[in-house]
């Protein structure tokens, strides 16, 4: 098995890519999504982890008919606020939180990409992505999968995590930092709004 992972400017694309994947036979379990919600497109109770696992049966207010965006949940992650989540990262990310001290929980999401098998400086852009507005998709799939997974991220108009990356530091970024205020609503629509009008 191998992890496949797209970040999206819109929580749309994010929702057609994951919905490809499950239709070309890559199973529920096996992926996961975890989007900022500054918009509050979801204002719900429920709780990442479980949704992971339970499915909080939103995923239909959210566009998703069936399959994991049926399980999504709220959760919180320092640096990078509320966020819509499910699968096993978010489970994986929520379970780090809840045993981590103040300050160690980026570490739940970094830790989880890096430990299945994503660069760290991607993991750090993905998470800057996050933090700005993005939506994470991630699949583990089997090896013989891997090309197939990929070319459904990109034709959902995933980001290029180096182009991203490399407008991040020219920025003055240069990695996720979890004690930053979260972005709020507005910052995120400039930041869309920077990357559209760039082609980024």
């Amino acid at each position: 098995m191998k992890t496949v992972t797209g970040l999206f400017d819109d929580y749309s694309d994010a929702s057609a890519a994951v919905n490809a994947l499950e239709a070309s036979g890559v199973p529920s379990n096996d992926i996961s999504i975890v989007s900022n919600n500054a918009d509050n497109r979801y204002d719900g109770d429920s709780n990442a982890a479980e949704g992971a696992g339970t499915g909080a049966g939103i995923g239909a207010a959210l566009g998703g008919v069936g399959g994991l965006l049926t399980g999504l949940g709220i959760m919180a992650i320092p640096g990078v606020g509320p966020v819509v989540a499910a699968g096993w990262l978010a489970a994986t990310a929520a379970g780090a939180v809840a045993g981590a001290v103040a300050g160690g929980a980026a570490g739940g999401l970094i830790g989880a990409l890096t430990d299945s098998g994503i660069p760290e400086d991607h993991a750090h852009v993905y998470a800057e992505g996050v933090r700005r507005g993005g939506t994470l998709v991630t699949a583990k799939v089997d090896d013989a999968k891997v090309t197939a997974a990929e070319a459904i991220l990109k034709r959902s108009s995933w980001v290029d995590p180096a182009e991203r990356g490399a407008a991040y530091r020219a920025d003055g970024w240069t990695k996720f930092d979890d004690t930053l205020d979260p972005y709020d609503q507005q910052q995120v629509v400039q930041e869309r709004d920077r990357y559209r009008r760039a082609g980024l």
